[in-house]
């Protein structure tokens, strides 16, 4: 079935250049959108993007490569948008083309901060897209890993099991192993909350904590972010699984995660801004952070972790302080 349908994929990014590379193994054509025409140039004389995963060689036969968004979208049944949340907004007000009758499954982990809303919800609500045609792709799963051909897992989430199953199809492949479920909300939520606790993982390396205390904070941080999710949306699952727990161990001890990265240097003592500048690229977690505390003042969940990132990256209180202070909530 998934032979015969057409994938986009929207964005430049290291995510969206491991999932053109994963489409390009079970599908003849994708298109691609980028809005760097000389990132496009160079994908199509040399085979690899120079931004990112650039050891990712491509056939260049099977891209239909544009800076056109909608040329991208009008072209495909599915379209999986893997931008950063900060930029989605501004991307989409590019549109002239209805998704209405497109199949849209989001690779972002974050909050769209025009609207506060995660991906799935901000199309639902924004462009009235039903949730049977709205779908998540997540980890745990770096793209640097699906790169180097390192075996990796992923959990594709829908409200439309069919429709699930056919992204997780092609998708799947030697190095990469794919499975379905139902929890498009959780896995969404899960997905933006692991980042904030990567910073808090980062901040705590920063400051000169060590792996003891971290296995800590990322043990109050799971049982954190699975109060959370149940205010959000109450229903069945085990937060242990790998879309909740596996993800979040990854972004937060991974080498990879940008997020760490980020809350890293915080702890050294960068200010934000600094600290953005230095890594050029984009941490999820800094917008997910203000999201999520501004969500959770009607939720009331017990949210440690999250109001300590908060304090520090929003309100400029002091990391070294804020952490001793958090170190006499956790257990």
């Amino acid at each position: 079935m998934s032979e015969k349908l057409k994938f986009a994929v929207i964005g430049g990014g290291s995510w969206a250049t491991a999932i053109a590379k994963m489409l390009c193994v079970n599908q003849p054509e994708i298109a691609w959108y980028m809005r760097n025409d000389a990132a496009i140039e160079h994908i199509q004389k040399y085979k690899h993007n120079p931004n990112y995963l650039s050891s990712v060689e491509f056939d260049t036969q099977k891209l239909k490569l544009t800076n056109n968004i909608n040329e991208a979208i009008e072209y495909a049944d599915y379209v999986i948008f893997a931008i950063p949340s900060a930029f989605l907004d501004a991307e989409l007000k590019n549109l002239t083309v209805s998704l209405a009758d497109k199949i849209i499954f989001s690779a972002i982990k974050g909050i769209v901060p025009e609207t506060s809303l995660i991906v799935g919800e901000h199309f639902h609500i924004q462009y009235d897209i039903p949730y049977y045609n709205i779908g998540v792709i997540t980890g745990p799963c770096h793209a640097e890993e699906v790169a180097l051909e390192r075996l990796s897992y992923l959990t594709i989430a829908c409200g439309d099991p069919e429709k699930a199953s056919v992204v997780a199809k092609s998708l799947s492949g030697n190095y990469i192993k794919a499975k379905i479920s139902d929890d498009i909300i959780g896995t969404e939520y899960a997905a933006m909350l692991k980042n904030i606790y990567a910073i808090a993982a980062g901040i705590a390396h920063g400051l000169g904590y060590g792996d003891n205390f971290q296995s800590v904070m990322m043990s109050n941080g799971i049982r954190e972010m699975k109060k959370f999710i149940r205010k959000v949306h109450k229903m069945k699952r085990n937060i242990n699984d790998s879309a909740y727990l596996g993800d979040l161990l990854v972004t937060g001890y991974s080498v990879f995660s940008r997020n760490r990265m980020f809350g890293n240097m915080i702890g050294k003592g960068y200010t934000v801004k600094s600290a953005m500048m230095e890594m050029s690229m984009v941490a999820e977690g800094y917008y997910a952070t203000k999201s999520a505390y501004k969500l959770n003042q009607g939720y009331g969940a017990k949210t440690p972790i999250i109001d300590a990132v908060y304090s520090i990256l929003y309100e400029g209180k002091d990391a070294k302080s804020v952490f001793k202070k958090l170190t006499e909530s956790l257990d």
